[in-house]
């Protein structure tokens, strides 16, 4: 195995684009999805990346990067074509031991992002290694097919049963038989048609009356 699958809770953990074109904007929201403080570092930036500093949901620092930038932070992207300063990010993250990914260079990176479907609370992670990005996203975009909205729903609906039947339980094996059971269940399909009736009937039959779609607040 050449890489360790691994997800990261980057919330609130200060992270650095460098670069300020189209590649480095989608770096930038998708840190920003996961809760990241973001800060991009370019003397030109792209009108989304501008709006999102208007917004004050990052910052700018307008100007080419210098050695010292990445010292303290969680995690730096080099989106910039700039091969020079892209070994001079990789050898002070390498120095300070900060995650980088440096786009289209494998050999500069100490991570690599896959290629993601996520469906609210499934996030599934297909990597070729870097071998492979065309294979990769043929892989996703057959998984998109598979892998529904209702995925995300349903969830979303585990995660207020779990929530709500673990508080206080005492009952590991009773309370694993229940989620097996749930996951076996018609709940999916009933999810996938909208059948918000059945719903709150297999969930009212499997965990009482107090488990329907309106009490845990869970739309379809």
């Amino acid at each position: 195995m050449e890489y360790y699958p691994i997800f990261l809770d980057i919330k609130d953990k200060p992270c650095v684009v460098i670069g300020g074109g189209k590649v480095a904007e989608r770096k930038v929201l998708s840190l920003l999805d996961a809760g990241a403080k973001v800060c991009v570092i370019s003397p030109d930036v792209t009108p989304a990346i501008k709006r999102l500093a208007c917004q004050k949901k990052i910052k700018i620092i307008s100007r080419a990067y210098k050695q010292g930038d990445v010292k303290g932070l969680f995690l730096v992207y080099s989106a910039t074509d700039n091969r020079t300063v892209s070994l001079m990010v990789f050898k002070e993250a390498q120095k300070n031991g900060i995650l980088l990914n440096v786009v289209d260079v494998p050999e500069l990176c100490n991570f690599i992002v896959p290629s993601v479907v996520e469906r609210g609370a499934l996030l599934i992670a297909i990597s070729t290694s870097g071998k492979s990005p065309a294979m990769a996203k043929k892989i996703r975009e057959r998984l998109e097919k598979e892998f529904g909205t209702e995925y995300g729903v349903f969830l979303d609906i585990m995660g207020k049963i779990r929530e709500k039947v673990l508080t206080g339980s005492k009952e590991p094996d009773k309370n694993k038989k229940i989620f097996e059971e749930l996951v076996n269940s018609a709940l999916l399909d009933l999810i996938r048609q909208k059948n918000k009736k059945e719903i709150d009937s297999l969930l009212k039959r499997l965990l009482g009356s107090s488990f329907t779609l309106s009490k845990m607040k869970v739309k379809l």
